[in-house]
């Protein structure tokens, strides 16, 4: 058993507050760590350090910032494999997914290294005469990051790279399920040559979070987690004049029509469900056939369940780990008998499955692949974000209804469509409201040089995170309009001023 500290001003801070959360070995089912929950003061003595930090930063040379990142970079990638280690240690994912988790993070400091390039303004000549206009782009401030337990390395780089790079000073709130990565993403950072005081990392509760929507010095906002959590966030952090981006749920849709192929589709369709246990707000929740597709794409889901591969995600040969917690993992399993009882057929119940010869209910918060047929909407099975490993069947007559089904979900983060018909595949990503498509591409992701987000109920808030859009989050215009006339030439003109 060991603590996890705050990290202020460029060294660990102990916990004064005297209350602490448990962090567990969800593959052991056991506590393994106790993490620090900040008071309101420690969360004020976070934000003083970033606030004290900012203006030596933003004066700092893009160059400078550039210069920091490149090495930040360099060590992020030769010790992937000591964070991928901790995330597994944490959240139980299995290393392979871990591995990945940090490869797309690094793909958003690759993004930000290019700040000199990403900060360039625009100027116009002689826009009047003698009369010149230019437009930069400034930092804001102290910005503040609240990021979720799925992944608890690549979500902090979605903020954490681009806000610095832009010359803010940053507060982050890790998941208080899996804070270690935090802490050593920001070690790394120092390491790198940041000043102490422009990343700090305060790990808490609703007190620390509150703390920090209410903060005077806090001027953004950036959060990824459930959706009435960001609806919330949102409300009470726009209403104190804080700029934010809340990212919130999902219900991923994938159409598969008639004339898709089948073992592609049907080897998609498991991949996205299953991975990283279901714990992804990118992950596909429910498969909508098209037609006659329908049974054979069940069938050949269900043939492809026996051999997923459950277990410690330190076991090289594992292919999906435990749930994050007991707590959750009994929430998911509850869904199964409520599906059944609405009318749903279980076609494969995940709690049948045996790690080690331990069943799911055994000393790790493991969970089998479970799939679900005939699902209609409005069954809870498919209203709510289950976050699990388990796969909904709603079948659709026709293309226009399996796109009306979509369109009328309340969440947009993403869908797919598998198909070989381009027109059909060109209607779909035309008419669908979702913020992410993928055509045969079953989790459309973007790369870090486009960015991230839904629609509807997925996003409160107007930018989406990472990539340009996120430069433009963290950045604020300002536009000087210059002269330099000759003196002699003076006048006082109290008309509305001319550009010819």
């Amino acid at each position: 058993m060991y603590d996890i500290d705050h990290y202020v001003a460029g060294r660990s801070i102990p916990g004064r507050s005297g209350r602490f959360g448990p962090v567990y070995d969800p593959a052991r089912g056991i506590e393994q760590a106790r993490v620090a929950m900040a008071s309101a003061a420690e969360v004020d003595a976070a934000v003083g350090s970033a606030a004290e930090a900012f203006p030596g930063w933003r004066a700092t040379a893009l160059s400078r910032h550039a210069e920091v990142l490149f090495a930040f970079r360099e060590i992020l990638n030769a010790r992937k494999g000591e964070l991928a280690a901790v995330l597994t240690s944490e959240h139980g994912k299995v290393l392979n997914d871990a591995l990945g988790e940090v490869s797309r993070g690094l793909e958003n400091v690759d993004f930000a290294c290019g700040i000199p390039h990403l900060l360039q303004g625009s100027f116009s000549e002689q826009v009047s005469n003698g009369v010149d206009v230019t437009t930069v782009r400034q930092p804001l401030g102290v910005c503040a990051g609240i990021t979720p337990f799925n992944f608890p390395a690549m979500v902090p780089l979605w903020m954490l790279a681009g806000a610095i790079a832009c010359g803010n000073t940053f507060v982050l709130k890790p998941s208080e399920k899996d804070p270690s990565a935090s802490v050593l993403l920001a070690r790394w950072f120092s390491e790198a040559g940041l000043p102490p005081g422009v990343l700090n990392v305060v790990h808490g509760d609703k007190e620390a979070v509150d703390r920090l929507l209410e903060h005077p010095q806090v001027k953004a906002i950036s959060f990824v987690g459930s959706t009435p959590v960001a609806r919330s966030i949102h409300q009470r952090a726009t209403a104190g004049g804080k700029r934010v981006q809340a990212l919130g749920g999902a219900k991923n849709h994938m159409v598969v029509l008639p004339d898709a192929d089948l073992d592609l589709a049907a080897d998609a369709a498991v991949s996205a469900a299953y991975g990283s246990a279901g714990e992804r707000c990118m992950a596909i929740s429910v498969v909508v056939p098209v037609g006659e597709i329908a049974q054979p794409l069940v069938d050949a889901i269900r043939r492809r369940l026996p051999a997923i591969r459950i277990g410690a995600g330190s076991d090289p040969a594992a292919e999906m780990g435990p749930l994050i917690t007991a707590a959750h993992r009994d929430r998911v399993a509850s869904y199964l008998d409520a599906a059944r009882a609405e009318g749903a057929t279980l076609v494969a119940d995940g709690r049948e499955v045996t790690v080690g010869g331990v069943t799911s209910n055994g000393s790790g918060f493991f969970l089998g692949v479970s799939l679900i047929d005939h699902v209609e909407p409005s069954m809870a099975v498919y209203r709510d974000e289950i976050f699990g490993p388990v796969l909904a069947v709603t079948r659709a007559d026709s293309f226009a209804a399996a796109v009306d089904l979509i369109n009328r979900n309340p969440w947009g983060n993403g869908c797919a469509l598998f198909t070989r018909d381009g027109g059909a595949a060109r209607r779909f990503q035309f008419e669908v409201e979702c913020g992410m498509v993928g055509i045969n591409v079953p989790i459309p992701v973007p790369v870090a040089w486009h960015s991230f987000g839904g629609w509807k109920d997925s996003l409160f808030g107007d930018l989406h995170i990472y990539g340009p859009e996120g430069i433009r989050f963290y950045t604020r215009a300002k536009v000087i309009t210059s002269r330099w006339p000759d003196p002699a030439t003076s006048r006082v003109d109290l008309g509305f001023p001319q550009n010819r």
